[in-house]
């Protein structure tokens, strides 16, 4: 019985001691370092070195930070600039913990920071964009632009010709130097600020967009309008090619025309010429035949010459 009763005593101290230590040991990574705490206060520096290392257990607490560089991501904030041109300017940065003391007094966590980070890198791309015109924050050099006829009739070529004298990228590193001159006091290492994204706002927007539709819709009524000049500029080719052809070829069928009658008139003649009383007379009955049927009735005197070839007492 005094035998079992050792075993568990055993035991249950052999399980204290391992929790106990599972409690006093802590790891250090590579990409972590570590603030010890006392009851909610920091005990002494950061530690960096990666390996095991121990604290009081149970009173002591290891606060884990990264020793990466962290990504920060804001919203996008409605600016004017300089031109009074209402904008949204879309930013991120690279951030690291350069001070873990210090970033866990004034911050404590991350989530603390990204809140920190909004405040300061929002106000100073805020004060920044304020004091340039737009084409500074949109351009970052001076190259030209191979621009199209029809873009260049919707942009604004007197702004789009201006000299860039700072431009975006030099303007993204002044934010970058404002802010970071603010960041150390919250042990926050500011590394990279970037302008990610700069659109009109929605009123803006609408606006440049009815611009470009009306400029499309003036281009097309160009094209049209040409097109329509260009097809009756066919059309009256076409009309005149047709003109001239009809007239050469009625000009033809005259002249063709104009032989064969004189051939007619000419073998008339001939025949005439050859028995003018048998031809007087065949012509008379002719005449008789397209005037007359039974239904015809005509009063003519009895001299009449149209009477000549049907009075038998003439001779």
């Amino acid at each position: 019985m005094i035998k079992q009763t050792r075993t568990v005593i055993l035991v249950i101290v052999a399980f204290a001691v391992l929790i106990i230590l599972a409690n006093a040991i802590y790891v250090v990574s590579e990409t972590n370092q570590v603030i010890i705490t006392q009851f909610g206060e920091p005990i002494g520096d950061a530690v960096t070195a990666p390996g095991l290392h121990i604290k009081t257990p149970f009173i002591q607490k290891a606060n884990y930070f990264e020793k990466r560089w962290l990504e920060w991501d804001g919203d996008a904030n409605q600016i004017v600039t300089k031109d009074k041109k209402y904008i949204w300017v879309d930013t991120y940065a690279r951030w690291g913990i350069s001070n873990p003391l210090v970033f866990f007094q004034r911050v404590r966590d991350e989530r603390g920071a990204q809140s920190r980070l909004d405040d300061i890198i929002d106000g100073e791309t805020r004060n920044v964009i304020a004091n340039y015109d737009l084409f500074e924050i949109v351009r970052s050099t001076n190259r030209e632009f191979a621009v199209s006829e029809e873009a260049a009739e919707i942009l604004d070529t007197a702004e789009a010709a201006q000299e860039v004298k700072t431009g975006r990228g030099k303007i993204t590193q002044i934010i970058l130097e404002k802010s970071s001159k603010i960041t150390p006091e919250f042990g926050i290492e500011l590394r990279d600020v970037r302008i990610k994204r700069v659109n009109y706002v929605d009123e803006v927007q609408r606006k440049v967009f009815d611009r470009m539709i009306a400029e499309r819709q003036r281009i097309a009524a160009k094209y049209r309008s040409e097109g329509d000049g260009k097809s009756a500029e066919i059309r009256g080719q076409k009309e005149r090619e047709l003109k001239i052809i009809q007239s050469g070829a009625y000009k033809t069928a005259q002249e063709i025309k104009g032989k064969a009658d004189a051939e007619a008139v000419k073998i008339y003649a001939d025949a005439y010429n050859l028995d003018p009383e048998f031809y007087q007379f065949m012509k008379t009955l002719e005449t008789y035949r397209n005037i007359m049927d039974k239904n015809t009735w005509l009063f003519l005197s009895t001299d009449s010459e149209f009477l000549k070839y049907l009075d038998s007492t003439r001779k």
